[in-house]
């Protein structure tokens, strides 16, 4: 950028003012928030950004997503991710290890973030396994991973089976005050199965995951959190009865945070009607009573963060049977124009609310300093139009695979610019 932008006439919102006040700012050359105002006279030779009738929220942090490199480029690549990333209004994300190989030494984390840094238009960070080869034998190099920068470990995609070998895990990143994240199920009780187990799934004839699976994991990693005085993270929560249990064990004192995935919140097994691939995830779509208890979650702060679970697959692979077909979806394109047109427009989300969780908590979780409208920072913040629609269009995406449930929607709102130091990325019109 060779001139100061000045972002003018928008409506900004952050985790500290529930509803949208009046803002302009100015962004000097470098990409510096040089000043902040209700209304801010427009500095001679600056460019004017019209934002009148637009939201300015903080840049969002996704905490849980697939890049699928090393290994699965055809599904997803980090440029491909990072653009994707940049289309849904996120500045930062961590790609989970679950690759090919497996992100499981401080060699690969080094891999990894250096072609973030050449490849991803936006600050990628990384995650590393807690077992070699996420295969649950024996740990991994946890102390070099996290001396070459991973920000957590987990198996994620599987849970780490041997409950000694989760202590032994937990004690030892506690030592680094590293955060451990867990993918919970129980893996007898969920073999076989594709979707959520209840009447549904028995009439259309689809094996079963009962919820207990998830619950009953979630206690135990719990359990040895709180023997080893570890920090622990719940990822994708999706039981009312789970999000109980982490309620309890943080009352009891538990270093514990949980997230929710938007998918969890707004799609239940009831959306299940044709067989449709794009609907099937793990942990599975549950009930509406679980969508609900979720929402009050997130509303009352039982739930700290919203992270996509972003799960790239090929056309081929889950153009497979249901049963046959991988678990996941993508969701970095859609998360927040679907959560806008289904939670915040009608009012059942503030926007204060949807900050906090997608933007300020989850870069606190890791540790890192969250992005706001104050002077002197660098500029880290989305311009998202309430009037927009955002067309999910095979033909127009940015991620290299198209396995969402929203394929061929129109959703309401849509990013249309992404402000990141002295960059300015492009959404690009998504109508």
């Amino acid at each position: 950028m060779s001139t100061p932008r000045l972002f003018r006439g928008g409506q900004a919102v952050d985790a500290a003012h529930a509803s949208p006040r009046r803002l302009d700012l100015l962004v000097s050359a470098r990409g510096k928030i040089e000043k902040v105002a209700p209304e801010i006279a427009p500095p001679a030779g600056a460019e004017i950004v019209d934002c009148t009738g637009k939201i300015l929220l903080p840049g969002l942090f996704d905490m849980h997503v697939h890049l699928r490199e090393p290994g699965r480029e055809d599904e997803e690549t980090i440029a491909a991710g990072g653009r994707a990333a940049v289309r849904g209004g996120f500045t930062g994300i961590v790609a989970m290890p679950n690759t090919d190989p497996p992100i499981d030494t401080g060699g690969l984390v080094r891999f990894v973030r250096t072609l973030a840094r050449e490849q991803s238009p936006i600050p990628v960070w990384t995650s590393g396994c807690i077992t070699k080869g996420r295969a649950g034998q024996q740990l991994a190099d946890i102390a070099d991973m996290h001396r070459q920068g991973a920000v957590m470990i987990t198996d994620d995609g599987d849970p780490v089976a041997d409950a000694y070998l989760f202590r032994r895990a937990l004690e030892y990143a506690r030592h680094f005050d590293l955060l451990t994240a867990c993918h919970c199920e129980v893996p007898e009780l969920s073999r076989g199965g594709a979707m959520n187990e209840g009447a549904r799934s028995y009439r259309l004839g689809i094996p079963g995951i009962p919820a207990c699976s998830e619950e009953i994991s979630i206690a135990r990693d719990l359990e040895l959190a709180r023997l080893a005085g570890a920090r622990i993270h719940i990822q994708h929560v999706t039981t009312a009865r789970g999000l109980d249990i982490v309620r309890r064990a943080k009352q009891d004192g538990v270093r514990v945070t949980c997230e929710v995935s938007p998918h969890h919140l707004l799609l239940n097994e009831d959306d299940i009607t044709d067989y449709d691939t794009n609907f099937k995830m793990n942990p599975p779509l549950r009930t509406a009573a679980d969508n609900e208890a979720l929402l009050a979650g997130l509303l009352d702060g039982s739930i700290d963060a919203l992270a996509t679970d972003h799960a790239p697959h090929t056309e081929f692979e889950k153009n497979l049977d249901f049963a046959s077909a991988p678990f996941g979806i993508t969701g970095l394109e859609t998360a927040l124009p679907s959560l806008y047109e289904r939670l915040v427009r009608p009012g059942k989300l503030p926007w204060d609310i949807l900050v906090r969780a997608f933007s300020e908590t989850p870069r606190r979780i890791l540790c890192i300093e969250p992005p706001g409208f104050r002077e002197g920072e660098s500029a880290d913040f989305v311009v998202f139009n309430p009037e927009g629609r955002t067309k999910v269009d095979p033909e127009t995406m940015a991620s290299k695979s198209r396995n969402t449930p929203f394929i061929g929607q129109s959703l309401s709102g849509a990013v249309e610019e992404v402000a990141l130091g002295a960059n300015l990325l492009l959404a690009g019109k998504q109508a």
